[in-house]
């Protein structure tokens, strides 16, 4: 009876004091079947569709309006696939469809499911940085990555992109995240708003995550690295409209 809770009822804004993306190329073909059928794949090239690992450091995470203090500090992860969405309008909009959330306490875990429907797990987090690299681990969710921030950072090796300025198109968050109800055949729609967006290109060191290797993707190829540091980003109201 309650479940219009999930649909992002009010905007919430949050400071990330950083986010790091990691996104990775596949044969558009493996990603098809992850989406719903109101989506498409944004591809490069019309050969390369593209899953994303993002994880945001939030500070004061808190319903937009409301003082600092009433807010939260939580770790984030996302997984997500970068897709377009056709609004009945006609607009073509570019976003993100989340495959998997997780947090690092039990509250957001709570709320997060109470608001929206990313379904979040909690798990643990460590982080350890030293100099120019920063590393961040999880035993229960079996990933790790290490990083290294600097000047001329190559892109990864066999990247589908030219340069970093093609690798940007594709280095979310994008404008919108989209959920579907398959049996409504609504679409809900969530608009992020950002201010001085600038991703710095990271070198990974290392990589290992147990919950891409459960998609059975094929030689998937790190494409692009990404990480912004200290934006203040908020989401819209999300709204609903029924596809087709």
């Amino acid at each position: 009876m309650l479940s219009f809770l999930k649909d992002h009822p009010f905007a919430v804004e949050a400071f990330f004091k950083s986010s790091l993306v990691l996104t990775f190329a596949v044969p558009k073909d493996q990603l098809k079947d992850l989406i719903p059928e109101c989506l498409q794949l944004d591809t490069f090239n019309d050969e390369w569709a593209f899953v994303a690992v993002a994880m945001v450091q939030t500070e004061s995470l808190r319903p937009k309006g409301f003082p600092k203090f009433m807010g939260n500090d939580f770790f984030l992860i996302g997984y997500r696939v970068f897709v377009r969405y056709t609004t009945n309008a006609g607009k073509n909009l570019r976003g993100l469809y989340i495959l998997k959330s997780e947090t690092d306490k039990k509250k957001m875990e709570v709320m997060g499911n109470m608001f929206t429907h990313y379904n979040y797990t909690t798990t643990d987090i460590q982080q350890n940085s030293q100099g120019n690299t920063r590393e961040i681990t999880s035993n229960q969710s079996r990933f790790n990555l290490k990083v290294e921030m600097g000047e001329e950072i190559p892109l990864p090796e066999g990247s589908p992109f030219a340069d970093w300025k093609e690798a940007r198109r594709f280095a979310g968050p994008l404008p919108f995240t989209f959920t579907y109800n398959k049996e409504t055949k609504e679409v809900l729609i969530i608009e992020g708003v950002r201010e001085n967006w600038t991703p710095k290109p990271v070198n990974v060191i290392k990589y290992d995550f147990d919950f891409l290797r459960s998609l059975k993707l094929v030689d998937p190829v790190l494409a692009n690295a990404f990480i912004i540091e200290n934006i203040p980003y908020y989401w819209k109201k999300g709204r609903i409209e029924k596809w087709k």
